[in-house]
């Protein structure tokens, strides 16, 4: 088959209208913008999907990233207020908010922010003593973010977190600042230590008081109970004094006896426990001391004895053989000699 001129032309007719086609047809994927541009000159901004544009008049000025993006701001040396040098790095985090701005107003849009936060770390971290400087991290952050993101403004950009990576110091003053470190960390310990010793002092001082005030109260308690317990003796001791003596007034040889007797035994019970005594002479007879201890007996029969309505029992009339076998005992009389 032949073609004819005619066939010719529609056939480039219909190529070129293909052409034009998928030239004006424009993808744009998502988290990216274009600009076009009209004889150079900006006129709008391409969103995600698919776009027309009129081929060979309008054409695509910047492919733009919108997404959130990270910048390494590399480590730079900075003098501090009170001349110490250390070295600073940081990342920034950005983000296109307007695709003409950023593309427009602004060349190299990465290299103006990497230089512009730069030039703020120096400016921050120098108005700071290197002891806020290695300990307010946040504020240098703080004023980091609000300063960069206030110069960016106008490039369309949103500058969402600056942070500081490290900081280092040199090498000498790394080492004084441990020598310092562990000096504060010895005073404390030694202030602790103090401060434990003391609170121990005051606490042995606190129970030594009370202990001597216990131990007080203690001798204090038992001195009335036994001047107490010497007060009831006396009171028995009178009372026994009385009754002899009532006795004797009465006439009964047996309350003398009986007083006699409890002196008597009272002295030889001191001097038989006596811790220096060995040897003990007792110059006087069983027979004596048996007949005075008759007497005690007699006499605490008719003293003690159950007696109706308080009365006295009678005495019985004294005999002979009575008298004879209760004798008045002199307790310091010398021993008699039998023949």
């Amino acid at each position: 088959m032949q073609l004819t001129g005619f066939d010719i032309m529609v056939i480039a007719l219909v190529v070129l209208v293909i052409m034009v086609l998928f030239a004006g047809i424009k993808t744009v994927p998502q988290g990216t913008r274009y600009t076009i541009e009209r004889f150079g000159r900006y006129t709008r901004t391409l969103e995600p999907g698919l776009n027309l544009i009129i081929p060979f008049i309008e054409r695509i000025g910047a492919r733009l990233n919108v997404m959130e993006q990270v910048l390494d701001i590399p480590t730079q040396e900075v003098i501090t207020k009170d001349n110490a040098s250390v070295s600073a790095d940081a990342v920034a985090f950005y983000q296109i908010l307007n695709a003409a701005q950023a593309a427009y107003q602004i060349t190299n849009l990465e290299n103006a922010i990497q230089n512009l936060t730069m030039t703020n770390i120096r400016s921050v971290m120098g108005s700071m003593d290197l002891d806020e400087l290695l300990s307010n991290r946040e504020v240098i952050n703080d004023r980091l973010l609000r300063v960069v993101d206030e110069a960016v403004g106008p490039w369309g950009i949103k500058v969402t977190r600056v942070e500081i990576k490290d900081i280092q110091p040199p090498k000498d003053l790394v080492d004084a600042m441990g020598r310092q470190m562990k000096a504060e960390r010895e005073k404390r310990a030694q202030v602790l230590e103090a401060e434990g010793f003391r609170n121990a002092q005051i606490l042995r001082a606190e129970g030594a008081k009370q202990s001597a005030i216990l131990q007080a109260e203690g001798q204090r308690e038992a001195a009335y109970r036994e001047a107490e317990a010497r007060e009831r003796s006396a009171e028995a001791e009178a009372k026994a004094t009385k009754m002899v003596s009532e006795a004797i007034a009465a006439g009964d040889v047996n309350a003398i006896n009986y007083f006699v007797a409890q002196k008597y035994t009272e002295a030889m019970a001191a001097i038989g426990t006596a811790p220096n005594s060995k040897i003990v002479l007792m110059p006087m007879e069983a027979s004596s001391l048996i007949g005075s201890l008759g007497g005690i007996g007699a006499l605490a029969r008719e003293v003690f004895g159950d007696q109706p309505n308080g009365s006295q029992r009678p005495r019985p009339p004294e005999t002979n053989t009575q008298r004879s076998t209760t004798p008045v005992v002199n307790p310091f009389a010398p021993p008699r000699r039998e023949t």
